[in-house]
Order: C-alpha cells, then structure tokens, then sequence
C-alpha cells in the first residue's frame, strides 16, 4: 500500500537528484555494552530510499546521543510481514515502531485518513501546514485513542497522477468510461467511480502489462511510482492531479514508550521527527528530477482544472458520502485547513 520503489535504480537516481547530499547505509558497530532499550522499527521501504538511510541516521544520532542505551535496530522493505502485519505488530508489542501509511490507519480508525480525502490539497505548500499543524494534530489524537502513539512529522509518500494512453486528462469528462488501475484502496477507488471511471485493481506488479495490452487506459500513482514501474513505456500523458496525498507516521507501541525515561524518549522522538523532515527534502529533489526525466522520456505533463474535479465529486456525492465515514471534528479540521469541499 506504501511501497512506491523497489528496484536499483531508485537508489542511483535519488543519489543523483540531491547531488549526493545523503550517504548510503553505513554499517553500524554495536555499542560497547548491551543497550537498556532495543527499539525495532520496521517500515515498507526498500533499503535505497530516503526513509531507510534518513532512518539509518537517526538510529547512529540515537545511540550516540544516549551513550548506547537506546539501540533502533531497522528492518526495511516488509522484511518483518506486510503492513497490516506489522501494524498488528506494533499494536500488540511484538515489534516497538512502525513507519504507519495513513491510507492502512484509516481502516482503524477512519480520521487517521482524513487527509487522503480527494483533491483537499493543490500542493506541498498547502500540506505541510495542515498536517505539521491543527489537521496533524487531530489524526495523531485519533491513533491515541485507539491505543496508537505517534510522532509530529511524518514521512512524505507523495501525491497521486493520473496517466493515459490516448488522450490526456483536463477535466471529469475525459474520465468517462474511462478505465483505470487504482491502488486497492476503498477512498481512492470512490473518488474515481465518482467521476465516471471503471476502475479495476490489478496489482501494481500486473499493471504495465494491463497497460500493454490496453486491459486499462491508465493508472494513478505518485510520479516515482511511474517511473520506476516504467508505465510512460505504454503511457503517453500524465494528469498532475495531485488528488490524494498520503504519508507515513511513525507510530510506536504506548506500553513500550512508558518504559523509557523521559529525557530518552526526547531523544527518540525528536531525532525522527528531524529524519522525516530530511526524507521529505530528498523526496521533494527526487520528484523535480523525475518530473524532468519522464517529460525527456516522452510523457506529456499537463495541468487539469482541479476545480472542476472538485465541482463533479461534490455534484456526485462523494463529499457527502465520505463526510459520513469521518467525525463532524475532524471533517471540521480538514476544512479549516483547506476549505469548504462539500
């Protein structure tokens, strides 16, 4: 559900893109004595990505920091079970930390997904208030209370596109009928049923071959996503929707965080926060540099009109509809931040 990348590549390009401004894994020692704390942290990345090397920095920033006390021992790329599993996981103590797609939360508790909503936000510049803010703030007391502790900065998954094969994408009309892959997610496949699409969710394995074959017209996936899967080999246009934005928090185990002291659980805490804060910089050079490599690659940009995306889900119900899967709090909490959509 998270996982954007997973080949070679990604580490290269993502080198290249921040001028090398992050280092590869190092290879930690073990500190000299046995750690008073081993925190497990598991996440879905692969081990190139930022989220895994910011991670990896933070882990040797921690240990220091705390003379060796506090160990974060890291497993990447679902290596400790899928994320529903390592969501179980964490919720019941077996692992202590777990990098938490919002997207998964709300299958939990449905304001920890309020942010996925459609359209609620046209750029970066309009998130990160929102969710370093108010809005964020409401979704990590909505984890709480479901026995959920999270950190204040979250990890950056990127906004969602639209490509196509034959025409581009401007408006709701030119989604009619339109067939396209989704991400096997109940709010994602709304939003475009919605707007008059077929949608099917094929894994995203499967995807460039229904691509191929023409099976769907085209796809939604954050711009890392295309690029690594190769889908502008058999698209020709790309929608810069932005229609849904997803993160990941770091969210560890309650039971386990009371056990550590609270000058350690600074140290944790905020050294990860700093990690997201990074990964989202890297992220963010690595977009422009693959924005630029699929236009070079022959993948047609364009700009929709985003209103009128808004305009036919609210003509549609979706807005009504997923209003009543949300607290009238939260629902409040989003518009504040963004606007009124329904």
């Amino acid at each position: 559900m998270g996982k954007l990348i997973s080949r070679r590549v990604f580490n290269r390009s993502i080198l290249a893109a921040t001028g090398g401004a992050i280092s590869a894994p190092a290879i930690f020692t073990s500190p000299a004595r046995a750690a008073e704390f081993t925190i497990r942290f598991a996440h879905n990345a692969p081990v190139g990505f930022p989220t895994h090397i910011r991670a990896q920095q933070a882990a040797e920033r921690i240990k220091q920091a705390t003379g060796g006390r506090v160990n974060l021992l890291i497993f990447p790329n679902n290596q400790l079970g899928s994320d529903p599993e390592m969501l179980s996981q964490v919720r019941s103590g077996a692992i202590q930390m777990y990098a938490l797609p919002g997207l998964l939360a709300q299958s939990i508790v449905p304001d920890a997904g309020i942010h996925c909503l459609a359209f609620s936000f046209k750029s970066y510049d309009d998130l990160w208030p929102a969710i370093d803010g108010p809005l964020g703030a409401f979704i990590r007391a909505s984890m709480d209370k479901i026995g959920i502790k999270t950190f204040a900065t979250p990890l950056d998954n990127g906004f969602r596109q639209i490509t196509s094969r034959d025409k581009p994408i401007f408006t709701p009309a030119d989604l009619a009928g339109f067939k396209i892959r989704t991400a096997p997610s109940p709010i994602i496949i709304s939003i475009f049923e919605h707007l008059g699409a077929a949608t099917t969710t094929v894994s995203i394995k499967e995807t460039y071959a229904a691509l191929q074959t023409k099976l769907v017209d085209g796809e939604e996936n954050p711009l890392p996503t295309i690029d690594a899967f190769k889908f502008y080999e058999v698209q020709k246009n790309c929608a810069l929707t932005n229609h849904v934005w997803d993160g990941f928090w770091f969210c560890v185990n309650p039971a386990y965080w009371e056990k550590l002291p609270p000058d350690l659980q600074h140290v944790v805490e905020s050294n990860m926060n700093e990690a997201a804060k990074q990964q989202r910089q890297d992220l963010a050079l690595f977009n422009e540099s693959v924005a630029k490599k699929l236009a070079a690659a022959g993948l047609k940009m364009n700009q929709p009109d985003i209103g009128a995306f808004r305009q036919k889900l609210r003509e549609s119900g979706f807005y009504d509809k997923w209003r009543k899967s949300f607290s009238e709090q939260g629902w409040t909490a989003l518009e504040q931040a963004v606007g009124k959509l329904g």
